[in-house]
C-alpha cells in the first residue's frame, strides 16, 4: 500500500496514539523512497527510517560501498564525524575492529542507535558536535567528513572554507588525529581550486552512477594528487543476494597530465568530415567531463576534438572501448529533418535541445539523435546513430 494510500486511513489505526501514528507513516514512507536507493535496508527486519529530508540528502548505497572499496583492506579504526542517517557509517564500517559515529542530532542518534544495533556491533554512537567529538576523540586510522554545504540563508555553498564544519580550518587537527582523511563533496565543487586551497595531497574521486554525477570525494594520499573519474553501473550479486556494483571504467590523471596533453585538433572541414565512409563521434562520460579531461581523453583515445570549447570528439576508426557515448555520423547539416524521429542534444551551440527540435521540426525518437554543436569556428548539425549508450 502506497503511503499516501495509508494515510488516509486514520480511524483504522485509531487505537494507535498521534505520535505512534506520525511513526508509522514515517516508516511506510522511508521504506517505499529508498528500497531502491538502499536495498540492504529494505531487506533488514525492523530497521527504523529516518524523516523524509533524511532520507532524501543521504548517500544511496552504490556510492556509499563505493567508498568502503577505499578503505584499508587490513584492519582499520574509523570515525564518521557526520553521521547522518548513517549510510556511509554502516557500509564503510563493515570490515572496521572499531568505528564511531558521530551525530549532534538527537533523533537521528536514536535511530542510528537501533539500526546498528542490529547490525554493527562494533559501531558506537555519540550524540555530540562533530568539533567537539575530535577534540577529545582518541586517534584512529580513518577519519570521515560529510560537511553540511548551506548557508545560514539555506543557500548553496561550494567553497570548502564555506562548508561546515570548515575543513580547511580543521585540517590540522583531522590530519593529527587520523591517518586517512576522507571528504565528501558537492558535485558542483571546483577540483581545481580545492586542491589548491588544501596545504596538504588529496587524490580526487569523481563518482557518477550511470553517467550521472552523484558525488565527489577528497581522499588523503602521500603520493601526487591524482584525479579519478569513476562510473558505476549497480548490479545484484546473485550469490550473495547483495547489490553491488562494476566499475565500468576509472580514468585516472593527474592536473599536469591534461595540462601538457595534446588533442588532435579538427583536420577536417565539417563537408568532409561528412563524406568518410565511416566517421564516429564521441561524448565522455559525465565523470570525465566533470574532471576536466578534455585534451587528455582525445590524446589517449587517438581522436580529433572538434572545437576547443566543444567536449566532443570525433574518429575514423571506433574506438570500442571509449568511456562514454558514441555514435555513428550518417550525415553533416543534413538538408531536411521535418518529421525526422530523433533525440536532440546541443553542445557549445547557439541554441538550446528544445529550441533546436522546435526549429528543425524533429518528432521525438531514440533511434537516432540530431547533434548540434560547435565544429571549428561554425555551429555545425550532425545526424546520427546511436553505437553505444550509458
Amino acid at each position: 500500500m502506497k503511503v499516501e494510500e495509508l494515510a488516509l486511513q486514520r480511524k483504522r489505526y485509531a487505537h494507535l496514539s498521534d505520535e505512534e501514528w506520525r511513526w508509522m507513516l514515517q516508516q511506510a514512507e522511508g521504506r517505499q523512497r529508498t528500497c531502491d536507493k538502499l536495498p540492504t535496508f529494505a531487506k533488514i527486519e525492523d530497521w527504523w527510517y529516518p524523516v523524509r529530508l533524511s532520507c532524501e540528502q543521504c548517500s544511496s548505497e552504490i556510492t556509499a560501498r563505493y567508498k568502503a572499496a577505499l578503505l584499508p583492506k587490513t584492519p582499520f579504526t574509523l570515525t564518521d564525524l557526520t553521521g547522518g542517517y548513517g549510510v556511509d557509517t554502516f557500509f564503510m564500517s563493515e570490515h572496521a575492529t572499531q568505528a564511531h559515529y558521530v551525530e549532534r542530532n538527537e533523533e537521528l542518534c536514536r535511530i542510528a542507535s537501533h539500526n546498528f544495533g542490529l547490525t554493527r556491533p562494533q559501531l558506537q554512537i555519540h550524540h555530540a558536535d562533530a568539533l567537539s567529538f575530535l577534540d577529545q576523540m582518541p586517534p584512529c586510522d580513518v577519519i570521515y567528513l560529510d560537511p553540511a554545504r548551506r548557508d545560514h540563508n539555506g543557500g548553496k555553498v561550494f567553497r570548502l572554507e564555506d562548508c561546515e564544519p570548515n575543513v580547511i580550518e580543521l585540517l590540522p587537527t583531522l590530519t593529527a588525529k587520523s591517518k586517512q582523511l576522507i571528504i565528501k563533496l558537492s558535485p558542483m565543487l571546483d577540483i581545481t581550486q580545492a586542491l589548491r586551497s588544501l596545504p596538504i595531497p588529496f587524490d580526487v574521486h569523481i563518482v557518477a552512477v550511470k553517467n550521472e554525477v552523484k558525488e565527489v570525494l577528497l581522499v588523503q594520499t602521500d603520493g601526487e594528487p591524482t584525479i579519478h573519474a569513476v562510473n558505476l553501473q549497480p548490479f545484484t550479486d546473485i550469490h550473495r543476494h547483495l547489490p553491488t556494483f562494476t566499475d565500468i571504467y576509472t580514468f585516472s590523471f593527474t592536473l599536469e597530465e591534461e595540462k601538457s596533453a595534446t588533442p588532435y585538433t579538427p583536420a577536417e572541414s565539417a563537408h568532409n568530415l561528412g563524406e568518410a565512409d565511416t566517421t564516429y563521434l564521441y561524448e565522455p562520460n559525465a565523470a570525465i567531463i566533470k574532471a576536466g579531461a578534455f585534451k587528455l581523453v582525445a590524446q589517449r583515445y587517438g581522436l580529433h576534438k572538434m572545437a576547443p570549447n566543444t567536449h566532443l570528439y570525433y574518429s575514423e576508426q571506433l574506438v570500442e572501448d571509449f568511456p562514454g557515448r558514441v555514435w555513428k555520423i550518417m550525415e553533416v547539416n543534413p538538408k531536411d529533418t521535418k518529421n525526422t524521429c530523433a533525440s536532440v542534444l546541443t553542445r557549445n551551440y547557439p541554441l538550446t535541445p528544445d529550441q533546436l527540435r522546435k526549429k528543425l521540426k524533429i518528432k521525438e525518437g531514440d533511434q537516432l539523435t540530431i547533434i548540434g554543436a560547435r565544429f571549428g569556428d561554425k555551429p555545425t548539425l550532425f545526424l546520427c546513430k546511436k553505437i553505444v549508450q550509458l
